[in-house]
């Protein structure tokens, strides 16, 4: 079914519509709105051989690399925030060629470009402007160049010495997370930002995944929360607690307890895939994931009471 002329489609006719096997796909937000929703349909459908690019790949990159959907993984810090590392990931690095079983059987080896997060920023800067490579003042002592030859050295065109230059990253499909957007993918996101903006712009098709669809009057109520304008947006899905575990400024707490309950499981791959399969393969959607989660475990999540940011009066005019 294809996305409606509003932009508002289900998870999964989104996914269907604009994720596409070889793709590289960038699902966005720096611990704080995380698409989780998104990474388990594009794992349910079986998409393959994408190349997933994220400044900081944490648990749904490690269960997607487990899945079998990727090829290849650019990045700049990689682990489970605060608890470990990620074993999915880690197996697919360093296994000899088609050494790993996944739940298509053996996986190939997993590609990876790594970068620092300002490299990663710089990267999807240049992909938004449309510039050949973006310049930066680092990598002048780690080790990075060495092993990733796309950081190249370069001479600074105005006399003041050396550079590094990255190229543009420019996502098939990026998708992110946000409070809310309207029918048009006007989108909204308050709290800690990444580099979603800029990601987004970068990308030839955009997926947005938000807490809340609210009128287009609200929107233009707060203008200066807009950081992506529906005109670069192809899809809106309406997806509540579908950053789950990270967090949502306002809607719900990282659910620290599912990044500490990951550990042992992403450290032994029979256990990895039977989540997996629990989880995602046998689950039909997000709601069938919160259901199961319980009640109980969300509203533990919500927010003690509100918090609400100091008014704003833009003003009218005659």
């Amino acid at each position: 079914m294809p996305v409606s002329d509003t932009k508002v489609a289900s998870m999964r006719d989104a996914v269907t519509e604009f994720v596409r096997d070889g793709d590289t796909v960038a699902i966005e937000g720096f611990t704080h709105l995380i698409s989780f929703a998104a990474g388990h349909e594009i794992i349910r459908q079986g998409r393959r051989d994408l190349t997933l690019a994220r400044m900081t790949p944490d648990l749904i990159y490690d269960q997607m690399v487990a899945a079998g959907v990727a090829r290849k993984l650019v990045f700049s810090w990689l682990g489970n925030p605060g608890v470990g590392g990620l074993g999915g990931i880690r197996r697919r690095i360093e296994a000899a060629p088609s050494a790993v079983d996944g739940a298509d059987g053996l996986l190939p080896r997993l590609e990876v470009e790594e970068y620092s997060h300002f490299g990663m920023v710089a990267r999807y800067t240049a992909g938004a402007a449309n510039l050949p490579f973006m310049p930066l003042r680092s990598y002048f002592e780690p080790d990075l160049p060495a092993a990733n030859p796309r950081i190249r050295e370069i001479e600074s065109p105005y006399g003041d010495g050396k550079v590094y230059a990255v190229p543009p990253l420019k996502p098939d499909v990026t998708i992110v997370h946000a409070q809310r957007a309207d029918r048009d993918g006007n989108t909204q996101v308050w709290g800690l930002l990444g580099c979603q903006k800029e990601a987004a712009f970068a990308a030839d098709r955009v997926i947005v995944v938000v807490e809340e669809l609210v009128d287009e009057t609200v929107v233009r109520a707060d203008p200066n929360r807009t950081i992506i304008p529906g005109l670069i947006v192809d899809a809106v899905v309406v997806e509540p607690f579908g950053a789950h575990p990270s967090y949502v400024q306002g809607a719900y707490d990282r659910d620290n307890r599912f990044y500490l309950e990951w550990e042992p499981i992403t450290k032994d791959e029979d256990a990895l895939q039977a989540w997996l399969r629990e989880w995602v393969f046998e689950l039909d959607g997000r709601a069938a994931y919160l259901e199961k989660l319980g009640p109980e475990r969300l509203a533990a999540l919500r927010p003690s009471g509100p918090a609400p940011s100091g008014a704003v009066d833009y003003g009218a005019y005659r």
